[in-house]
């Protein structure tokens, strides 16, 4: 049975140096046009989504990678007969920062379609919201940070993960009473 030629695009994850990635991204995208790599390299991706959290009393957003240590690639790097495309492979390889590709070895290996899909619509998902940095549960004790309830203690009762908004239950006038609160307003007790 004769093997399946590989596509010209596939989709190739790189393990890069931690905390490097957009320096690498930033390195191949430069090295792309300076080299004329542009008909084998298509499309780099480092995946972030914006995370808001508190610090020193402010709330800010931030971009975190949600594959850390790792870049997206969409290349030319097997031929129709799925050997490596040299050019590529050492294009790739010599980028500093680069470690390695996911995979074996000495033969990357490209991600499957059902995994390009899933993680372009996480990408795609993650950039039009905002993820709180802090992740609670329910039961958790917390103290409330900002608001006219600054100070005091609660506990978690409800979670909204699509709004960021916890239900904290705390004792106003000697009642529990549920107030609606925003992640950013609270603190682990």
């Amino acid at each position: 049975m004769a093997s399946v030629p590989a596509p010209k695009d596939q989709w190739y994850v790189v393990h890069v140096l931690s905390g490097q990635e957009m320096k690498v991204k930033e390195n191949i995208r430069r090295r792309i046009d300076s080299e004329e790599m542009s008909d084998l390299v298509y499309k780099v991706l480092v995946p972030t989504e914006r995370v808001s959290e508190v610090k020193g009393g402010r709330k800010t957003e931030t971009n975190r990678k949600f594959f850390p240590g790792y870049i997206i690639i969409n290349m030319h790097l097997l031929d129709e007969n799925n050997r490596l495309v040299d050019q590529t492979w050492y294009f790739i390889r010599e980028t500093p920062g680069v470690i390695n590709f996911a995979g074996t070895k000495d033969r990357p290996v490209p991600m499957s379609n059902s995994e390009v899909e899933s993680m372009l619509a996480q990408i795609k998902e993650r950039e039009d919201s905002v993820k709180p940095a802090i992740q609670f549960e329910t039961g958790d004790t917390v103290t409330v940070a900002d608001g006219p309830f600054e100070g005091q203690t609660g506990i978690i009762a409800e979670i909204n993960e699509d709004k960021g908004e916890l239900m904290v239950s705390v004792n106003i006038f000697g009642r529990e009473t549920l107030v609606p609160l925003e992640y950013w307003q609270v603190e682990r007790g």
